[in-house]
């Protein structure tokens, strides 16, 4: 197997899609055999395991919890086969920069459309809106200078291609999830779990993730008033607060768990009755898919890669954005059919999960490599 250097801007101790999908890929990877180096940015927070390099960073005063990384190519990860970038932003120049000079395959992933954070810069629509053209104009710079593009999703991969106007090799590779971690939690555990967090009997319906204004999470506030369920996040973020006085003000018992350690998720959706993903701005939506492996149903927005990762009627139901009557409808049509709908989620697991998208991988990685002559 080829040897690999990861560069993200996004890592641990951060919990979300990125950070989780570069250290199961990693892992996975170790386990066939393979070699698959990180490099990130440092904190005094997380003691680097082997074959992570972090490298002195910043933070990032306009987005809480989110360090750049000073661009830099540590000496041990120049010998690889392949440089994938997760960023497109300081690290990820870090890998173009050794991809070129060493002249290796370039492969690069679009985790997140940089644009649609630009509202964390500024107020003024014209100033955003400025910002989402300079985005876009260095997201095709950028990814146009990979060997291969992957796109966790076809609406992430058509927004690549047909609005940013990247005309490289674009693929659809899905991050995959671990879905021997991420199972139906038996009645004990679930049990013990919401003992543990004073949560009461009834029917739960919740999220857990970031609580970024870009998630919409309001909506999902708002669509809970009248529901004859509790309403639990898992997660923390600059939304948080917000969202507390609006469940207040609404009268929706509302649970804020904050962060959740990782192996208490599977108890987490197996708790919940349904899980409510309102997020316009996802490219693929993994906790959406942690949520069905463990036999949850999703309500998603019919916008993003929400459009594709929720099928009605076999894994959720979807809305339109902004109908916040529809949300609740689509809710109580979830319980409805609770059992129906979580028996077909746990149809689909195989298909979801890292070990496919690992094979997947290798193999774009092999063609790579060959068409550069490796």
């Amino acid at each position: 197997m080829q040897s690999v250097a990861a560069f993200t801007d996004t890592y641990l101790p951060t919990v979300n899609g990125v950070s989780y999908t570069v250290q199961t890929w990693r892992d996975h990877w170790r386990e066939r055999d393979g070699r698959m180096d990180v490099v990130y940015p440092g904190t005094d927070e997380y003691v680097p395991d082997e074959g992570e390099y972090p490298v002195r960073s910043v933070s990032f005063p306009f987005y809480d919890g989110f360090r750049l990384g000073v661009p830099r190519v540590p000496s041990r990860v120049e010998d690889v086969d392949v440089v994938h970038a997760h960023t497109p932003f300081a690290l990820g120049l870090s890998g173009l920069r050794l991809a070129r000079r060493r002249d290796l395959p370039f492969v690069a992933s679009y985790h997140t459309p940089t644009g649609e954070y630009a509202d964390y810069l500024t107020s003024r629509d014209s100033f955003e809106r400025r910002i989402e053209s300079l985005s876009e104009r260095y997201e095709r710079w950028f990814f146009g200078r990979a060997d291969a593009v992957l796109c966790p999703s076809r609406d992430t991969r058509d927004h690549l291609r047909d609005e940013v106007g990247v005309d490289t090799e674009i693929v659809v590779l899905s991050n995959g999830i671990d879905t021997d971690r991420f199972a139906p939690a038996d009645a004990g555990a679930v049990e013990a779990f919401r003992d543990r967090y004073d949560l009461p009997d009834g029917p739960l319906v919740g999220y857990t993730g970031r609580h970024g204004f870009e998630k919409n999470l309001s909506e999902f506030v708002r669509a809970a008033e009248g529901l004859d369920a509790t309403v639990v996040f898992g997660g923390d973020g600059p939304a948080r607060e917000e969202l507390e006085s609006l469940a207040t003000d609404l009268g929706v018992e509302a649970h804020f768990l904050g962060f959740l350690p990782r192996e208490e998720l599977p108890a987490f959706y197996s708790a919940l009755d349904a899980f409510v993903f309102p997020s316009p701005v996802e490219t693929q939506g993994l906790v959406a898919l942690e949520a069905n492996a463990c036999g949850t149903p999703v309500v998603g927005v019919d916008e993003g890669a929400l459009s594709d990762t929720v099928d009605d009627g076999v894994t959720g139901y979807h809305y339109p954005l902004g109908d916040v009557a529809a949300c609740r409808a689509a809710v109580e049509r979830v319980l409805g059919e609770r059992e129906t709908l979580s028996a077909s989620c746990l149809d689909r697991r195989d298909a979801v999960s890292v070990e496919h998208a690992v094979d997947e991988l290798a193999s774009l990685y092999d063609r790579v490599c060959s068409e550069k002559g490796y």
